[in-house]
């Protein structure tokens, strides 16, 4: 693009806009298909009276949150009470300025000039993507401390133990793929998955399990969902939000969703790419645009969120401490000595 301020201005908050909207959607429609797919698994309908077979339901939920009055206790503690959801809900967003939806394109010939789908690329994503979504965790703890709670204050310390504690292995096993890939670029790690001719989950397949187990856990999601479990701490950082700062928590949490499968998706599946992309005979996946791989093998992973929340119960939170501290980090551990050594036996380290 010869105009810079096209190039560098309009092109970039088009972007952002589109990225901003399409994953609060994707937030909102989150919560229908969960009660939706648990209602399957627990032979119920779920929400099917808003719209066609209950599709409008978000929509009549946000303007029920809206339209709710906005009740703070007289207590608590104001300027960081109100701070908590933003702190939560803006790293929640700001991450997907990076994420790699797909190569670039000129949509089917109706732009002048390939156009990358990402806001942008750096070549420090891996670090960027971990340093601000940890930061959200300020949101959880300041909220419950905040708010003058005794139950929100345990479930505020409680997740920041859950988050310090699997945030550790999680590490480790995102820097077996970088060994992998030799670069921090996220689309780097896809391109270095079609060089190499083989998605990085079978080589780091350990790698994989941990880091999906231990986003699992980062979302506060079943069965590690002790922050915010009901038969102890009532709601857990959350009780005494109502209205859109209660909705803002939930957002935060259903786009941490989306996030840690769009990691796993860009870090273990190829991100873009078709199954095998080496294999000649499977040529005809590629009629299949590179963006709609990318949200099958992200909506692949939400759904596993799904069925684990209708299937699996609530672990003990001793339980949970002792397998990320005993278990996952010893294990994370020897499986990133092995890969590193195995990519040096085999000459391929950078």
């Amino acid at each position: 693009m010869t105009n810079p301020w096209v190039a560098f201005v309009l092109v970039p908050m088009i972007k952002i806009v589109v990225i901003l909207g399409t994953v609060v959607l994707a937030t909102a429609y989150m919560s229908f298909f969960e009660r939706r797919l648990v209602g399957f698994l627990q032979i119920r309908l779920g929400p099917n009276r808003v719209g066609w077979f209950g599709v409008l339901q978000p929509i009549a939920d946000a303007l029920k949150l809206f339209a709710k009055e906005d009740i703070v206790p007289s207590r608590v503690e104001k300027i960081v009470y109100l701070s908590g959801p933003v702190l939560i809900i803006v790293p929640s967003l700001v991450v997907f300025s990076v994420i790699p939806f797909g190569p670039p394109t000129t949509l089917f010939g109706l732009l002048p000039e390939p156009i990358a789908p990402f806001v942008t690329d750096i070549n420090i994503s891996v670090l960027f993507v971990m340093g601000v979504s940890s930061f959200g965790i300020y949101g959880i703890i300041l909220g419950g401390w905040a708010s003058n709670n005794k139950f929100s204050l345990m479930g505020g310390l409680r997740s920041a133990a859950q988050l310090i504690s699997y945030e550790v292995p999680m590490g480790f096993a995102v820097v077996a793929v970088l060994l992998m890939a030799g670069s921090l670029s996220l689309v780097d790690i896809i391109e270095a998955q079609r060089q190499a001719h083989v998605w990085f989950v079978f080589p780091g397949i350990v790698a994989f399990f941990i880091y999906f187990v231990c986003g699992i856990a980062e979302t506060n999601r079943n069965p590690f969902d002790l922050p915010e479990a009901e038969a102890e701490l009532v709601g857990g950082f959350h009780t005494e939000y109502s209205g859109m700062k209660f909705a803002f928590y939930f957002l935060a949490e259903y786009a941490n969703m989306i996030l840690i499968s769009s990691m796993a998706t860009v870090l273990f599946f190829g991100g873009w790419l078709r199954p095998f992309p080496s294999w000649g005979w499977l040529s005809f996946l590629d009629v299949v645009p590179p963006f709609l791989w990318f949200v099958a093998k992200v909506a692949g992973f939400l759904y596993c969120y799904i069925w684990f929340r209708g299937t699996f119960p609530r672990v003990r939170f001793d339980q949970l401490m002792a397998l990320g501290w005993k278990v996952f980090i010893p294990v994370s551990l020897a499986n990133l000595m092995v890969i590193g050594a195995v990519i040096v036996l085999l000459g391929g380290g950078r």
